[in-house]
């Protein structure tokens, strides 16, 4: 007898116009971005790493939706629940500031969308020391160039990207930090699979150097007067 297949989590993506509402919220670990998607078929939670990248606001546009799921999580004393839309791409025509109603829609003690990926993963257990035997001390924690490449030893918590590639700590700091992106040229497109801390550390460096994201292209580009004569 045949076993069964799992039912699948997405199927093909679907493109719906609609409008995107995003607000940034500030949090323990710096301000994160969420949005809310409204379009003929409702309205959605959006928590997508993509949109770290883009001011406050609400956008219009095309929206390339990969799957639809629900979603609960503890906040405060109780539960929240939501239905969440996962993007493919999208296509952005305008923006429009938010008005103060719209920006009090969103929940201020809204979870960090990092501490909701961190929380997801299995803690390691440590292991034991025998009386025999005393605990080994932890290899020394040594970056590696490449920011997608995870060289901690097990056990031992590296520190961020955010820390380890701090602008200006070293003269290796931005290669670590944009990996194969750098050097960076006249305008940058960002992968949001990466992990979304160090995302976020491309994102605050990348305006500490002068660019600035046109959400059209969805591309960040040098603004032409910090340009060296």
């Amino acid at each position: 007898m045949a076993t069964p297949l799992a039912p699948e989590k997405s199927v093909a993506p679907i493109v719906v116009p609609g409008q995107l509402t995003l607000r940034t919220i500030r949090g323990k670990n710096g301000p994160f971005t969420v949005g809310r998607l409204a379009t003929h078929l409702g309205t959605f939670e959006v928590k997508d790493p993509e949109l770290e990248q883009y001011p406050e606001g609400k956008y219009d546009g095309e929206f390339i939706i990969r799957y639809i799921f629900p979603k609960s999580y503890p906040v405060g004393g109780g539960m929240r629940f939501e239905i969440r839309a996962s993007l493919d791409g999208m296509t952005l025509n305008g923006i429009d500031k938010l008005s103060r109603d719209e920006a009090r829609s969103f929940a201020t003690q809204d979870v960090d969308p990092l501490d909701e990926e961190q929380g997801a993963q299995p803690a390691a257990t440590p292991a034991k020391p025998t009386k025999a035997s005393r605990p080994a001390k932890p290899a020394p924690v040594q970056a590696s160039a490449d920011p997608m490449v995870d060289t901690t030893p097990f056990g031992v918590d590296a520190p961020p990207p955010a820390e380890a590639a701090a602008p200006g700590s070293t003269q290796d700091g931005d290669p670590a930090l944009f990996g194969l992106l750098w050097p960076l040229g006249e305008s940058v497109k960002l992968d949001s699979t990466i992990d979304r801390r160090a995302l976020r550390a491309q994102i605050v460096r990348l305006g500490e150097l002068g660019y600035a994201l046109d959400f059209k292209t969805q591309e960040w580009s040098r603004q032409a007067e910090l340009q060296p004569a």
